[in-house]
């Protein structure tokens, strides 16, 4: 059996460390020896063991001694002591202080594999364990969704509210707002975040596999149905189900829904068993439901079944200022993720980014962001890194004629001389109009006067012109 794992053995007895080290090199493992202790945490850092095998009884500092100091490392390994057979009392005393397990000499080595194969399992569960919970918190968290706008800071304050309750939730809003992070949160923080989050895309499946997704079915209800199948709602019992696009779903699991709502039951598909369980309803819908309640596609029963509480998130275009902060979020993520020293976006760029509309809302702002972090080569995102779509956004809004070849320079400079002109010279309104700062265009006219300037002196001294 060939093993992996990086094991960094203590012994002051040399005869026994080089042993026991040639021994588990032969086993597959990546072995260091130290002599002492003092020794072991010198080479602790560099070599980044997932377990210590240490003797209990050495000079300067002993194995508790040791143990303690692992135990304080950020990420510590696993440590095995190792002792005399009539020292079992000391080896219980190093377990009290953090070591994993004990053996009593002399060793052997079969045993030690066994346990180190156990060890070594644990280690990696509980660091699974540690990733998973890390990814969880920074998705869930609140505080992770990104804004400052005063729209979104009544999204926030909603989700404190409503989260402790156990009030069915309806978010509303476009495509691509966030409405799964926000259902996110709100069962992050309510007194079910221990138990599942279960998420059904409700418009993604036909009626007869939505009935089945959400209730379950049993064997031979249907064509195909081998087993006995649980759904959704079983599968969500001690926590929160997240119905996304709830304005798309028939008026027969409209029905089942409502039921379910009022009298938290239902039987599996091809059933007759009631079952019960305990889950809370978070939907999402970017349709009107009201206007769909008036227009007979959606039971005005179950809509207000559904509307407890409601939480509208707001269209990106709503919230420009937080545009930014967003940006520089998903700048980062995609730029770890492709290994990229990427530190941030150029003003162009940004004035870009905040001028567009973004029907796509945040989903698009995050793929548009990514692509550029792709296509980026130096320290920073310039416009010619975004999708083409965004480039032109300002000059079509002033009616202006995108020309090919033209650099975004240049089609800036046109814009900001053309707003310009159409405002009379007011700065001010031209910044309005272009949904950029007065600055920057007080800026760009120095830039551009500068550059009149130079011109204007080489061609002086071309013909032989003083000024």
């Amino acid at each position: 059996m060939s093993r992996t794992g990086r094991i960094l053995v203590v012994d002051d007895e040399a005869n026994a460390r080089t042993a026991l080290g040639d021994l588990l090199r032969d086993a597959g493992f990546e072995v260091e020896i130290a002599a002492d202790a003092f020794k072991a945490l010198g080479k602790y850092d560099a070599f980044d063991p997932h377990v210590v095998v240490t003797d209990l009884h050495m000079p300067g500092m002993d194995g508790i001694e040791l143990v303690k100091q692992i135990r304080e490392k950020e990420a510590p390994a696993e440590v095995i002591v190792i002792t005399a057979f009539g020292d079992v009392e000391t080896a219980v005393e190093a377990m009290r202080v953090g070591a994993v397990d004990y053996m009593t000499k002399p060793v052997r080595f079969d045993e030690l594999l066994i346990v180190l194969d156990k060890v070594l399992e644990m280690g990696r569960l509980r660091h699974e364990t540690r990733v998973l919970r890390a990814r969880l918190r920074d998705r869930l968290n609140p505080t992770n969704i990104i804004g400052s706008a005063p729209v979104m800071q009544n999204v926030f304050e909603i989700i404190e509210q409503v989260a402790p309750t156990t009030a069915t939730v309806l978010i509303t809003g476009e495509s691509g707002t966030g409405k799964e992070l926000v259902a996110n949160a709100i069962h992050q923080r309510s007194p079910r975040a221990s138990g599942p989050f279960v998420k059904l895309h409700c418009a993604a499946l036909a009626e007869s596999l939505l009935e089945s997704e959400l209730f379950g079915h049993e064997k031979g209800s249907f064509t195909g149905a081998m087993a006995r199948k649980d759904g959704r709602f079983s599968m969500a019992d001690g926590g929160t189900l997240f119905l996304d696009e709830i304005g798309e779903i028939s008026p027969s699991i409209q029905v089942k829904l409502l039921r379910f709502l009022q009298e938290r039951e239902f039987e599996r598909v091809g059933g007759t068993q009631t079952l019960k369980v305990d889950v809370r309803v978070v939907a999402a819908t970017n349709r009107d439901l009201q206007a769909e309640v008036a227009g007979g596609r959606f039971r005005e029963d179950l809509y207000y079944r559904l509307n407890v509480v409601t939480i509208d998130m707001p269209a990106l275009r709503d919230r420009r200022t937080d545009i930014p902060a967003l940006a520089q979020s998903f700048l980062a993520r995609y730029a770890k993720a492709n290994d990229k020293p990427i530190d941030g976006f150029d003003p162009t760029a940004l004035e870009y980014l905040a001028s567009y509309d973004w029907p796509g809302n945040v989903r698009e702002l995050e793929n548009a962001v990514e692509r550029a972090v792709v296509l980026c080569k130096g320290p920073l995102i310039e416009a010619k890194h975004l999708p083409p779509r965004l480039k032109p956004a300002t000059l079509a809004r002033l009616g202006a004629p995108v020309i090919p070849g033209a650099s975004m320079e240049e089609l800036e400079r046109y814009a900001i001389l053309e707003t310009l002109k159409a405002c009379g010279g007011s700065t001010s309104k031209a910044a309005r109009i272009l949904r950029i700062s007065a600055r920057t265009i007080q800026y760009r006219m120095h830039q551009y006067n500068e550059a009149r300037r130079s011109h204007m002196a080489v061609v002086q001294d071309d013909v032989g012109i003083k000024p």
